[in-house]
C-alpha cells in the first residue's frame, strides 16, 4: 500500500490475515477501496482542527469560568518583635519598654478567591493535589453577598479590635487597671432595636444591670424572656437616652438584635505595623509581644515561637480558621514551637509538620506560661495538640 495513510490503515487491520491482506499487512479487495474512500484527503486535517478547537475552548472555560470556592494556602509568618523596613513592627508610647530577643511570630493564611476574585478548575485541582492547601466554599469563609470592599473593611476593623484587646490583656496581666466601655457596633435590619439604637451608642445599662462588659450585657438580656420589654440606657452625642426594646428569640436565646464591641481607655499608645493583614486571629501573639516589651527580661529566652488565636476580653484564646496552613507557614519561617488554641486541636491532629512542637493554650495565662516554659527549656511538660 502506498500514499500518506498507508501506516494508519495498516495499523487498523490485522496484518498477515490472508482473508484481508496481501500477506504484508496491506489490505486487498473491496474493503480496501471502501476504507480508502472513508479516509479521503482533507478529512483527517479537519478532524484534527476540530479537536484542537474544542481543546482550546475547554482550556479557556477551565481558565476563565469562576467557581464558588476559595483556596487557602500558607501565608508568611511575621516576627512581632522584629523590624519591617528598618522600623519596629511593634511600637509603644507612654510607657517604659525593654529590649528583647527571640521571635514571637503571628501567622497568616493566603486566601485566593472570594468576593471580586475568580478561581478556576486549575486552581482547585492544584489545591486538591497539595498537602498544604485547602479548598472551601466561599460562603464558609465570607459573608453571603459581601463585596471585596466590605470584606477588607471588616478585616481591618477586626485587626484594630484585636490589637486593642491584646493591649488591654497585656496591661491587666501586669496588674494595670484598664477601663472599658461597651458600644453598639451593628443594629441588625429587621431586629427589635432597629430605629431605637444606633451604631456608636455607648451602652450604660440594660435592665437593672450595668453595662460593664459585653458578657454583662448578654447576661442581662438572657435574664429576660422573648417578647419582654427591657429598658436600655445609652450615651449618644454626650447625652443619656433610655429606650424600651422588645426582646426577640433566636437560636442563641433572647436577643435585642445588636452587635457589640469594646472600647478601651488605654494608658499607653500601642501601634502594630501589620500591613494589609486583616482579621482577629493574631490577638494571642500580639498580647504576648506587648507584655514582653513592657516587662523586664526576655520572655522568649531567644527561642523562635509562632502561634495564632483570637484574644477575648476575658482572657480566653479563641479558635481560628486555616490553622493547618499556619503550621506550614510557621515551619517555613523557622519556628520550633507553635501556640495553638485548644479548640483547634482536632484540626491540628495528624497535620503537624516535622520539627514543629504544637502547644495547646486556652487562655492568655496559659500562653504566657507556655512561652516561659519554652524559654526555660521545660517545653516537654507542656500540653500539646499532637
Amino acid at each position: 500500500m502506498s500514499g500518506p495513510y498507508a501506516d494508519v490503515v495498516a495499523n487498523s487491520g490485522y496484518p498477515g490475515d490472508p482473508r484481508d491482506t496481501d500477506g504484508h499487512g496491506a489490505e486487498r479487495g473491496p474493503a480496501a477501496g471502501r476504507r480508502r474512500s472513508a479516509l479521503r484527503p482533507g478529512l483527517l486535517p479537519a478532524a484534527l482542527l476540530t479537536a484542537t478547537f474544542l481543546a482550546i475552548a475547554l482550556a479557556a472555560a477551565l481558565t476563565f469560568v469562576g467557581l464558588p470556592y476559595v483556596v487557602m494556602s500558607p501565608g508568611p509568618a511575621t516576627n512581632i518583635l522584629g523590624n519591617i523596613d528598618g522600623k519596629p513592627l511593634l511600637a509603644v508610647e507612654g510607657a517604659t519598654t525593654y529590649p528583647t530577643t527571640g521571635r514571637l511570630d503571628f501567622t497568616t493564611v493566603s486566601v485566593d478567591g472570594g468576593p471580586g476574585v475568580t478561581i478556576t478548575v486549575y486552581d482547585v485541582a492544584r489545591a486538591w493535589l497539595s498537602d498544604s492547601e485547602e479548598v472551601l466554599r466561599v460562603d464558609d469563609v465570607f459573608p453571603p453577598d459581601s463585596s471585596q470592599e466590605e470584606v477588607e473593611e471588616e478585616g481591618a476593623a477586626e485587626m484594630a479590635g484585636s490589637q486593642s484587646v491584646a493591649t488591654a490583656t497585656a496591661l491587666r496581666a501586669m496588674g494595670r487597671e484598664v477601663e472599658q466601655t461597651v458600644l453598639i457596633s451593628d443594629v441588625f435590619e429587621g431586629g427589635p432595636s432597629q430605629g431605637l439604637l444606633e451604631p456608636g451608642d455607648v451602652l450604660v445599662s440594660v435592665g437593672d444591670a450595668e453595662a460593664s462588659s459585653s458578657d454583662a450585657v448578654r447576661a442581662a438580656v438572657q435574664r429576660t424572656e422573648p417578647g419582654d420589654t427591657v429598658p436600655v440606657v445609652v450615651l449618644r452625642e454626650g447625652e443619656e437616652r433610655t429606650v424600651a426594646v422588645r426582646t426577640a428569640e433566636s437560636a442563641r436565646g433572647t436577643v435585642i438584635g445588636v452587635g457589640l464591641r469594646l472600647d478601651y481607655d488605654l494608658p499607653v499608645d500601642v501601634s502594630l505595623r501589620t500591613g494589609n493583614v486583616g482579621g482577629p486571629s493574631a490577638g494571642l501573639m500580639f498580647s504576648l509581644a506587648i507584655y514582653d516589651v513592657l516587662t523586664p527580661g526576655e520572655l522568649t529566652g531567644g527561642k523562635e515561637i509562632a502561634g495564632t488565636g483570637t484574644m477575648e476580653d476575658d482572657g480566653t484564646v479563641g479558635p481560628i480558621g486555616g490553622i493547618r496552613q499556619k503550621l506550614v507557614g510557621a515551619q517555613a519561617a523557622g519556628a520550633d514551637f507553635f501556640l495553638a488554641p485548644a479548640d483547634n486541636c482536632s484540626d491540628v491532629a495528624g497535620h503537624v509538620p516535622d520539627g514543629l512542637r504544637v502547644v495547646r493554650v486556652a487562655t492568655f495565662d496559659e500562653g504566657l506560661a507556655a512561652v516561659r516554659g519554652i524559654a526555660s527549656g521545660d517545653a516537654a511538660s507542656l500540653p500539646t495538640c499532637g
